[in-house]
């Protein structure tokens, strides 16, 4: 839609050939629903945030940058509000009033629409010319964008479609792999966690020793796995296949040092008396992980609290503050946010997005 509408804009005799029976089908699911358009940052703050190749990025986000978008949605009549952690919304929180603002300004720019037209191939003819084959039609242009998403959600029409016409024209493509994704755990636990939510933790990830991602945040545990915002932004800086020496791990209590953990399991020790483990330990986090803790460090759960020895309570101590999850794949790319890989942008000129 905005290739679309620029390009109109721009002079050019315009048609946007959609597949879908309407505009903007994966724009209803981002967001909840609600579509997080952007991020109100300025364009140095954005680019740290993308985990590869920021660098590639820089032309198109001076051209318009996280700000401009927003005004011109705004000026489409779709109002925006900014909300935590900057995210971009439509005031009426509805994904729908995004689209169909796009609609109305692509109608009032004079651009065409075809709807339930799948492109099924795309070629050149004798006098430099594209060829658009549709399953109504052919089409024949001079210029051809080609945005057609990546794999992921294929139900919105992200099938691929623009991989295999990337292959055709013979231009290079790197794995399409998942990003943005929840995590699959070869811990035995893991299902008797499913839906348990952790709130205000810090999430480590390292390899060879060397930390590459932290974070305080939310994260989720599910039937196979985890997922949750730190682990779907982990996720992104992970390599495909997983590497060896990967060591994930959750710090359940950030506010404290294991000084001061330490002190307060005596405390509760202490008042505790000849109550279980198990007990004090419900004190100290949710009753379902609670109860995996004596499993992990091999302790009877209903050991006399006033029985613990120095050494065993020193050992949840250290559980606390680093409590490890062991990462041994990720779900289908049908189901990440977004593809990872695809056309080698060594291929693209980064100022205009056209092939070199």
């Amino acid at each position: 839609m905005a290739a679309g509408y620029f390009s109109v804009k721009n002079g050019a005799k315009t048609i946007i050939l959609e597949k879908n029976d309407k505009l903007g089908r994966k724009m209803y699911i981002t967001g909840k629903g609600r579509c997080n358009l952007t991020n109100d940052a300025m364009i140095e703050e954005f680019l740290n945030e993308v985990p590869r190749n920021p660098k590639f990025l820089y032309s198109a986000l001076s051209l318009l940058s996280p700000q401009d978008t927003i005004r011109l949605i705004t000026d489409f009549g779709c109002p925006v509000k900014i909300e935590r952690g900057r995210r971009a919304f439509p005031v009426s929180d509805k994904a729908s009033d995004v689209t169909k603002a796009w609609k109305t300004a692509l109608a009032d720019a004079g651009c065409q629409v075809s709807l339930d037209s799948e492109v099924t191939a795309v070629s050149i003819n004798e006098s430099g010319k594209y060829i658009i084959t549709t399953r109504n039609c052919d089409y024949i242009t001079t210029c051809l964008i080609i945005a057609t998403g990546g794999l992921s959600y294929p139900a919105t029409g992200s099938t691929g479609d623009g991989y295999r016409f990337a292959e055709e024209f013979s231009i290079p493509l790197k794995p399409r792999l998942p990003s943005l994704i929840p995590l699959l755990t070869s811990d035995p636990w893991t299902g008797t966690l499913q839906g348990l939510s952790l709130k205000n933790v810090r999430l480590t990830a390292s390899l060879k020793g060397h930390i590459f991602y932290t974070q305080l945040g939310e994260m989720l545990f599910t039937h196979d796995g985890v997922s949750g915002p730190l682990i779907i932004e982990l996720s992104s800086h992970l390599d495909i296949p997983l590497p060896n020496l990967l060591n994930v791990s959750i710090d359940l209590k950030p506010g404290l040092t294991i000084e001061q953990l330490d002190q307060r399991l005596i405390r509760e020790i202490t008042s505790a008396g000849r109550k279980r483990l198990k007990t004090v330990l419900d004190t100290l986090l949710p009753q379902r992980l609670a109860e995996i803790f004596p499993k992990i460090l091999s302790i009877d759960p209903d050991l006399p609290a006033n029985q613990l020895t120095t050494e065993l309570r020193q050992s949840i101590c250290r559980l606390l503050k680093s409590f490890p999850i062991h990462i041994c794949g990720t779900h289908p790319i049908a189901e990440a946010v977004v593809t990872r890989g695809g056309v080698d942008v060594r291929m693209i000129d980064p100022k205009t997005m056209s092939i070199r």
